[in-house]
């Protein structure tokens, strides 16, 4: 299976089932339909909105797309391609816009591949961390070249100097890209993290943990953002020579658009990096919890 063909198919978790038979096929409009489809669980404010405390917790913990529509589907009982108020909307992460939009694109003929990063368009100063956790798409246009499409920020949901069809790569970092620089001297490693409400997490074991999740989604295991296995899992100071020199070949793999299947293929191979059978999920608000995966969803 070459390139293409291996960013059309649906993954395990990108598969969204039976799609809505009126699905558009243009990019700007299926992020403008993810966009209306969800809400940022912690973006409640952003729109005026008082998120319900258990729809904030626990939405975001569906896997899978064919969960996200199911939930959709029963809030209201109405049409995906229908106008939805912010309460009738999926509860989710920057990941969840990443992979519906993701799933979306290759429903409808565009090779597309979710991305797991740091993006600098979110920061509003109040924190160290000026590279925040972010996950977006990055699509293929007919012309073979491969742009950063950001669903969240769509349609006028943020307040953008770009259009959220095409990225800037100077706006959004591939997680590849922030590794490179951090072990190059070119950038704080405690730029990247993410402000969470029981916390800030940041520094290079957080890139670390960024590099291999974007090595899994490539490969077509796009995790939670709070999955760790392998290489993702190590405190710092058992991160041995080894384990270094591969995350370098791995950031290497990945640091732009030309990547090439068969080497991510190669290194999800290793079993520092491979998905495993049991992973652990450190999630925000649930607590830390140990996830069996099924065979066909690992890497």
């Amino acid at each position: 299976m070459d390139s293409n063909d291996f960013h059309l198919k649906q993954s395990p978790y990108s598969d969204p089932g039976a799609v809505p038979a009126d699905l558009p096929a243009d990019p700007r409009e299926l992020a403008a339909l993810v966009r209306n489809l969800l809400i940022h669980r912690e973006e409640g404010g952003h729109f005026g909105y008082v998120m319900p405390e258990e729809r904030r917790h626990e939405d975001a913990e569906a896997r899978y797309v064919s969960e996200i529509l199911r939930i959709l589907r029963e809030r209201p009982r109405a049409p995906l391609t229908e106008h939805r108020e912010l309460g009738e909307r999926f509860a989710g992460t920057c990941r969840d816009f990443a992979l519906l939009m993701c799933a979306f694109l290759r429903a409808t003929g565009t090779p597309a591949r979710v991305r797991c990063g740091f993006a600098t368009y979110f920061e509003d100063g109040s924190s160290t961390v000026t590279h925040g956790d972010h996950w977006v798409t990055e699509y293929r246009l007919p012309d073979g070249s491969w742009r950063l499409a950001d669903a969240q920020v769509a349609d006028g949901a943020h307040d953008v100097p770009f259009d959220p069809l095409d990225v800037p790569r100077d706006q959004f970092l591939v997680a590849g890209a922030a590794w490179r620089a951090c072990r190059a001297g070119d950038a704080d490693p405690d730029a990247f993290g993410i402000p969470l409400p029981t916390g800030t997490l940041q520094g290079l074991w957080f890139v670390r943990c960024n590099v291999v999740r974007d090595l899994a989604a490539l490969g077509g295991v796009e995790v939670l953002p709070w999955d760790a296995w392998g290489l993702a899992a190590k405190d710092e100071p058992e991160v041995t020579t080894d384990d270094l020199a591969l995350l370098d070949a791995v950031a290497a793999a990945t640091a732009t658009e030309a990547v090439s299947s068969e080497k991510i293929r190669r290194l999800c191979a290793d079993p520092r990096l491979t998905v495993p059978a049991e992973i652990t999920s450190h999630t925000t608000y649930l607590g830390v919890r140990q996830v069996r995966l099924p065979e066909s969803l690992r890497g």
